[in-house]
């Protein structure tokens, strides 16, 4: 098992995937996106306070969220029903994205934020990058063993190397 997530993880693995740029939407939120034309599509923003989105102990605002978009809606609520940091609000019920506390990361550990950042990454990348980061995925993993070692049919799913569900919309503001 790898180490904690720790928020500084999030820069360098959004940073470490093809064509990211650390910008700004929705006016004025940090955003990482992938540039592509005609313009740049986030995968990770920090979301602003808002009143749709309270701590429900305290009724205050969440100061440090991030809105991460996940490939499809089953993506989505596999993550919100998982015993983990992700979680959605209405807002987002009809958006492929989640939304985590910065200071919740360390509930999962380091390879399941690169995953679920992958993925995010994988849902808004034009299509040719993300088959080449795929294909580089998987020339990098070492090589399966089984009791044949001449059969590779019987490879594990991989997550990340479902195509992106491409059909949610925004929704009007984070």
């Amino acid at each position: 098992m790898s180490r904690r997530a720790r928020v500084s993880d999030v820069d360098a693995i959004c940073r470490s995937l093809p064509e990211v740029e650390l910008g700004t939407s929705w006016g004025d939120r940090p955003t990482y996106l992938v540039r592509q034309k005609p313009k740049p599509r986030g995968f990770v923003l920090a979301r602003a306070p808002r009143h749709d989105a309270v701590d429900p102990e305290t009724g205050e605002e969440y100061q440090d969220l991030l809105v991460v978009r996940t490939p499809s809606a089953e993506e989505k609520a596999a993550l919100v029903e998982a015993d983990g940091p992700f979680f959605t609000i209405d807002h987002f019920r009809s958006y492929n994205a989640v939304l985590v506390q910065q200071s919740r990361l360390g509930e999962i550990d380091v390879d399941e934020l690169r995953e679920v950042l992958t993925d995010a990454w994988l849902a808004v990348a034009p299509r040719a990058l993300a088959r080449k980061l795929l294909a580089g995925l998987d020339s990098a993993r070492p090589p399966e063993r089984s009791a044949r070692p001449a059969d590779r049919s019987a490879r594990p799913a991989d997550r990340s190397a479902r195509p992106p569900d491409r059909s949610a919309r925004p929704p009007s503001e984070p």
